[in-house]
């Protein structure tokens, strides 16, 4: 799967947040997991949860530039909320993966900045 990251996102948050986008960023990622984690606890038990865990997923993910997990995200939320579950277990399994090179390029794109800077 391609992972895609929208660099102009990542920029503007960088310029809002200036010398406390490290830090934000590093809780974004903490956020990834601990957001997924929720998600995964809820999935099948409390489906409320699982939706609102995956929203906010969605929610971060977008606002932090990370295109491709913020729409595996939007898939997941609205397969959940139709009650279509077999239809996205695919992209509930590879959510895992899509997080982890999420984070990768982010921090990629990170270092690149911190070395044009």
């Amino acid at each position: 799967m391609d992972i895609k990251i929208d660099e102009s996102a990542l920029m503007a948050m960088h310029d809002l947040l200036g010398e406390h986008f490290d830090e934000i960023l590093v809780f974004c990622f903490s956020e990834f997991s601990r957001l997924h984690s929720a998600f995964q606890e809820a999935l099948g038990s409390e489906q409320s949860d699982a939706i609102r865990n995956i929203h906010s997923l969605k929610s971060n993910a977008a606002q932090f530039g990370a295109v491709t997990l913020a729409d595996m995200a939007r898939i997941i939320e609205h397969g959940l909320s139709q009650g279509e579950h077999q239809a996205i277990q695919a992209q509930i399994d590879a959510l895992p993966s899509v997080i982890e090179q999420s984070i990768v390029l982010i921090k990629q794109w990170q270092q690149q900045i911190e070395i044009n800077s």
